[in-house]
């Protein structure tokens, strides 16, 4: 640990914009060994397990800093645009008896003398404070008692829930959710720019209108440009929302919103 005292004077060429001049440094305490990591690095020059071991230093850095600023960025703009909306914001029980929704499995646990389950989604409590607000929201933690190995499945993430009581179709919903993007991306560029211009991101433009198609026609053209007959299937594959993704890119530029295949 060490006690620095200068002048702080503004500099372009500095990687923070300041630099300390006319520096005095006082040693406050020995290091009982070497810093596992050095962080004066543009990058971390480390393996994984090394910066797992020791995340109390490599989250230090500033590159693993600014994927900390960004993403509290980015849940404030979710926060901000719905609250615009009339959104009352809740906080639902993590501990519940049994599933709040089908499609995923649970983690089973004891709790106290009874079974009991961490909750894979806050969508039964959320349809019960819609009777009461009409919309509401929650960002909390969700689990999935599923293998946390492909780009589908977390077993653990933070979920942005929203539920409205009323809605005239999906085009209510599509509104919602720009509006909800747009927020997002707003927030973190105005919050944290360093953040952004230090991990060289691009903050997609939000469209006025989020580009959409008709699932049925979705199918149709999947089905005339990849040759399998995909017409009538229920749902769509991973590999057929990847094509379309990149198929919207072409057809639609880059939008923070991608083309959705709706059933309406």
């Amino acid at each position: 640990m060490i006690e620095a005292e200068g002048l702080v004077v503004a500099s372009e060429q500095a990687p923070q914009g300041v630099e300390m001049r006319a520096l005095q440094i006082k040693v406050v305490v020995q290091p009982p060994e070497p810093p596992p990591l050095e962080l004066h690095r543009p990058e971390i020059r480390a393996g994984t397990a090394t910066i797992l071991d020791h995340a109390a230093v490599a989250l230090r850095h500033p590159r693993k800093r600014a994927y900390f600023a960004i993403t509290a960025a980015a849940v404030a703009g979710y926060r901000a645009a719905l609250e615009e909306m009339r959104f009352i914001e809740i906080h639902t029980p993590k501990i519940v008896s049994s599933a709040t929704e089908t499609g995923a499995n649970l983690f089973p646990l004891r709790y106290f003398d009874r079974d009991a389950f961490l909750a894979q989604s806050p969508q039964f409590y959320k349809q019960i404070m819609v009777g009461v607000f009409e919309r509401v929201f929650e960002v909390g933690p969700v689990f999935r008692a599923e293998p946390h190995d492909t780009t589908r499945h977390l077993s653990q993430y933070v979920s942005l829930d929203a539920e409205i009581g009323f809605i005239e179709d999906h085009h209510s919903v599509m509104d919602l959710l720009r509006k909800a993007i747009a927020g997002m991306g707003a927030a973190v560029s105005q919050r944290c720019p360093e953040a952004v211009e230090m991990l060289r991101l691009t903050i997609p433009t939000t469209p006025t209108e989020i580009p959409h198609v008709h699932f049925s026609d979705a199918q149709e053209l999947l089905t005339q440009s990849l040759g399998e007959d995909v017409t009538g299937e229920p749902d769509l594959a991973p590999a057929h929302e990847r094509w379309l993704s990149k198929w919207a890119l072409e057809k639609w530029g880059p939008t923070s919103c991608s083309s959705r295949a709706s059933r309406w």
